[in-house]
């Protein structure tokens, strides 16, 4: 049986969220590293599912961020393709050898792919909410919001909104570009 739909698991998310005066609980990832970051958020907040009250592990972050990575992504292919042997640092396993000249190379030829899929607006996002139903504890979401930050706010309105059954997304497409970070 999935924990997340177990009563006593969701009476204590309800009781800790009391505690914290908020309608959700921040879950520490271990990957997470980054002081003050505003652009994704994970958190976990007790809805219903089906009828079925439920926790809900969300996943909330920027679409300039959901945009970046899937840049990244598209440009460490094609680098990949040129380089087989490379390796990105995020999935380097302890025994991996490292190869300084190849890791210089590939480095910037990913700088040029990601300008140049930015530049030809190759990768365009829109707000999404992404529902796994097999999630191991409770329902996963992947929330994707045009919003320059995720703030307390946002995630507090995004989870009335949700839970109200009245989330409107909205339909734009967009794409962005790492220029505009700069500024």
């Amino acid at each position: 049986m999935n924990p997340g739909f177990d009563p006593e698991e969701i009476a204590q998310l309800k009781r800790e969220c009391k505690a914290e005066s908020r309608n959700f609980i921040y879950v520490e990832d271990e990957f997470e590293d980054e002081e003050g970051n505003n652009e994704h958020a994970h958190v976990q907040f007790v809805g219903y599912f089906q009828t079925r009250e439920v926790i809900y592990d969300a996943l909330l972050y920027t679409l300039r961020l959901h945009h970046a990575t899937l840049v990244y992504d598209l440009a460490l292919e094609r680098a990949q393709k040129l380089y087989p042997k490379y390796v990105s640092p995020d999935e380097r396993t302890i025994d991996y050898v490292e190869d300084p000249d190849m890791d210089e190379e590939v480095e910037t030829l990913l700088t040029e792919y990601i300008e140049e899929i930015e530049e030809n607006e190759e990768v365009k996002v829109s707000e999404h909410v992404e529902i796994d139903k097999t999630f191991e504890y409770g329902v996963g979401l992947e929330v994707g919001l045009n919003k320059t930050e995720i703030t307390e706010k946002v995630i507090d309105d995004f989870i009335a909104l949700f839970n109200a059954d009245r989330l409107q997304l909205d339909p734009g497409v967009y794409s962005f570009s790492s220029e505009e970070e700069d500024d």
